[in-house]
């Protein structure tokens, strides 16, 4: 991707330290020194302008949040986002648990320490869709492994896509890995838009066209993964159970027996 943009945009962004990190480096492992306090660390790699990572950061005011991206401009786009939808919602145009990160996403792993992680979102990724690529892909399984590095216990990725060989090969590469999932959706909004979940600028057009978006949530952590097996034998005794009841409400098919005489 090539930005073409405005003037100034490297000394816009070099002039707000307090929101825009441009060499995390120093922050490795010490993230939460830069919020100022333990709250998760979620991450979104490839944010683009931005609006997912700030509309996130103000639902979610008790979570941390870092958006990831290579550009200056989008870095700058992204600056301006978050501002405005703090100042909309809560009055203020500094946000309090957002950092807006200029890094290429290839040095993940010397950016977070291992465990200093607890969700990735990947959303509408580049599908690179050509096969001699295939290892660009964010959801290639040499990404993958540095995505569990830096995940904790709690570590799960979340994926968006409106490609479909993006998403094929991606459940193929996370069931390769051997790794947990759930939610699997092939048409997220079909039946009606999913408010509960923030949407990226791409999925709102992708939505108006009536483009499929396929969705993922993959479980990392131990502790993640011991909560998901207990909600799924959770799910299966509840489903259990209903089969049960409704088999003893059934009307006895057997034939009435009556004595004459």
């Amino acid at each position: 991707m090539r930005l073409r943009g405005r003037k100034g945009i490297l000394e816009s962004i070099e002039a707000q330290p307090e929101l825009v990190v441009l060499d995390a480096a120093p922050h490795k492992g010490r993230w939460r020194e830069f919020f100022g306090n333990d709250n998760p660390i979620y991450i979104e790699l490839g944010m683009g302008k931005g609006k997912f990572i700030s509309d996130m950061s103000v639902r979610n005011p008790h979570i941390n949040y870092i958006g990831v991206d290579m550009y200056d401009e989008l870095i700058r786009r992204a600056s301006e986002k978050a501002r405005n939808a703090w100042e909309a919602a809560h009055g203020t145009t500094q946000p309090p648990n957002l950092a807006l990160l200029r890094a290429n996403i290839e040095g993940i792993e010397s950016m977070f320490a291992p465990g200093e992680v607890q969700r990735i979102h990947l959303n509408f990724s580049d599908p690179w869709p050509k096969a001699k690529h295939a290892r660009r892909r964010l959801t290639h399984p040499r990404f993958v492994a540095k995505y569990i590095e830096i995940l904790n216990e709690l570590g799960e990725i979340h994926l968006k896509t409106d490609s479909q060989s993006l998403f094929e090969f991606s459940l193929n590469s996370f069931a390769d890995m051997e790794l947990h999932m759930r939610s699997i959706s092939l048409h997220l909004h079909k039946e009606e838009l999913r408010d509960d979940l923030v949407l990226t600028e791409y999925e709102g057009k992708f939505v108006e066209r009536g483009n499929n978006i396929h969705r993922v949530e993959v479980v990392i952590g131990e502790q993640a993964i011991a909560a998901h097996k207990a909600a799924k034998r959770a799910a299966q005794i509840k489903d259990q159970a209903a089969e049960t009841s409704t088999e003893d409400n059934e009307p006895s098919t057997a034939p009435t027996v009556t004595s004459e005489g």
